[in-house]
Formats: C-alpha cells, structure tokens, sequence
C-alpha cells in the first residue's frame, strides 16, 4: 500500500501563503494515511496517489483558509456533501477555533470521519449522517461550505435553511459558469474570488452568495 510522508506533507504545506504548524501537519498526514487505509474497503477516494492526495484533497481545501479567516471571526460551518471530510476535517485541523459540522447521506463515509475525529482529536468538529435538505439542526449556521456538492440552484435550494440571518452560501468551484448563478435571486450579493492550489493546474473559484 502506498504511504502518506509527513516530510512530503510537510514541503506541500509550506507552498502555501501562510503558516501551519508542525501538529497541525502531522494530523493532516494522518488524515490522509487513514483515508488510504479506510479506502481498501470503503472505496472512500479515486485519488489514491499519494502526491496527487496532498495537492488534491489538502491544498485544494486549505486554500480556502485566508478567505475564512478574512470574513468571519470564529464561525460555526456546515461542509455539506462533505464526502470523505473534505474540505472540512482539513479546515478543522487549521482552524482550531472554528467549528464545523461534516454532513454526509453515505454511513460509510461518516463512520470514517467519525473515526478520524476520534483518532487525530477533532473536538471542533461534528459528524451528520443525512441528505442535507432533511437536516434539521437546533441552531443554524455562519456558513455552508460546499465542494463540487451540487449546481449553484440546488445548492441554494437545498441548504438555505441551514443558514444563520446574514449567513453565507461559499461554493468551491473549478471553472465558473455564471449561467450556473443568473437564477440565484434570493442571494443578489454573489463574489467570485479566483484561487491558486499549489502544484495543481487547474481552475479554482471561490463563490461566495450573501444577502
């Protein structure tokens, strides 16, 4: 089986334009070694190179890291269709004072980020097993996060009634289609910020939808 190398975590991590610690590097790369692990018999991830998994599910996720940090304080997120914990066990590693609820349709994807939760010691975050259009939580959120989740209608349409008054809707995208958006009426204040992975030639866009 193919290792996670926390030296290779750790020259990835420095690509980024802002520091992360030496313990928060050694939980993300115990992440990944899980996921490796758990994925034999989960089939949790079709990437499982161990270089494409760093640039793919860290990098792509942590990228995301000073847009938060720029627009809440602490904050209470929702990652729905969370999948595998992406983007938000990687978050939550970085951003101890944030919390985050992972929500996901699929037990076997849940059980996995239940279990990486307990084993790298994630207080911050909270795991639900659901279709986030059923999900009922007895307080609302800052912020959905989603990636690659749904079209930016459903998205809008299935998750708005998780969001706090002056929430916000963040999408992550590759490219954007902005016929994708034109119908979104009930959020009219929508940015799109461009944003750069590290060792990944691809697009990447921020859709950031507020009232």
């Amino acid at each position: 089986m193919n290792n996670i190398v926390k030296d290779e975590v750790r020259i990835a991590l420095d690509q980024l334009n802002f520091p992360i610690d030496d313990s928060a590097c050694e939980k993300l790369t115990q992440y990944l070694q899980g996921m490796l692990l758990w994925n034999r018999a989960y089939n949790l991830t079709a990437i499982t190179d161990p270089k494409e998994m760093i640039i793919k599910h860290l990098l792509d996720s942590l990228v995301l890291v000073p847009e938060l940090r720029q627009r809440f304080q602490s904050a209470a997120l929702i990652d729905v269709g969370t999948g595998a914990g992406l983007p938000g066990i990687p978050l939550s590693i970085v951003l101890p004072d944030f919390q985050f609820t992972l929500l996901d349709s699929a037990t076997k994807r849940t059980r996995f980020i239940q279990q990486m939760k307990i084993e790298i010691g994630l207080p911050n975050v909270t795991v639900v097993t659901s279709r986030v259009q059923d999900y009922q939580p007895n307080e609302r959120f800052d912020g959905v996060l989603s990636r690659a989740f749904a079209s930016g209608n459903d998205m809008v349409k299935w998750s708005q009634h998780l969001l706090k008054e002056g929430g916000m809707l963040i999408a992550m995208k590759g490219k954007v289609i902005h016929s994708e958006w034109e119908d979104v009426t009930d959020f009219p204040i929508q940015e799109v910020v461009e944003l750069r992975v590290p060792g990944l030639n691809e697009e990447r866009h921020l859709i950031l939808l507020s009232k």
